[in-house]
């Protein structure tokens, strides 16, 4: 028991250290320096944060700690992004942090759902209550009500997100190819998901703001 006890405390111990480092990183973020490093990420992500190509996700207005985490995922092959193959293997913690205060700094793109009755009234009906008979649970009461997200939970902002990517990210997570979710949170919702679910929920975060 006192061996037990030991390990645990060294491992709290550990996770303190983690998040106080966490913590320092976030407060000390440098959007300008943030702003140089990703110069880069124009050619997909665009000049203002908003891609003009649905495949590549809009960074304006992001949560900052998750977009951090991204970078940081992908750089340790957390997260494999072919289109991101070497883009960040370079950057420090604190270059991710920068990177992604630059972008959560900027507007958010507001985008406009399809106009299909059904489609909307699904998808809305998924994100404010989700679907209990499935076993699925609002998407707001972790992206928030009005899609901004949670950023001392790390839950993205999706609030005019293009609808072309929300879809392949929840197919990934469905999938299993995308695995650096907390607790497989959204494994678990996304596999519960009917391809024309995903796609009504994607529909509409594009024209929720």
């Amino acid at each position: 028991m006192r061996k037990l006890l030991a390990v645990l405390a060294i491992t709290m111990g550990a996770v303190g250290t983690v998040q106080a480092q966490s913590q320092d990183l976030q407060s000390n973020a440098d959007p300008s320096a943030g702003e140089e490093m990703a110069a880069s990420c124009a050619a997909c992500h665009g000049q203002e944060g908003i891609s003009s190509v649905g495949a590549f996700p809009n960074q304006a207005g992001q949560q900052m700690s998750y977009l951090a985490k991204q970078i940081m995922d992908i750089r340790d092959g957390h997260r494999e992004v072919a289109q991101m193959a070497g883009q960040v293997d370079d950057f420090s913690d604190q270059d991710a942090w920068d990177v992604a205060a630059y972008y959560a700094e900027m507007e958010p793109n507001i985008g406009q759902a399809e106009d299909d009755a059904e489609l909307l009234a699904r998808g809305q009906e998924l994100y404010r209550a989700g679907d209990i008979g499935l076993g699925i649970p609002a998407c707001s009461s972790c992206h928030s009500p009005t899609g901004q997200g949670l950023g001392t939970a790390v839950y993205p902002a999706l609030s005019g997100q293009h609808a072309e990517y929300t879809v392949s990210t929840l197919q990934d997570f469905a999938a299993g190819e995308r695995h650096n979710d907390p607790n497989a949170i959204m494994r678990d919702i996304a596999s519960k998901l009917s391809d024309r679910d995903m796609e009504a929920v994607a529909n509409y975060v594009l024209g929720l703001h």
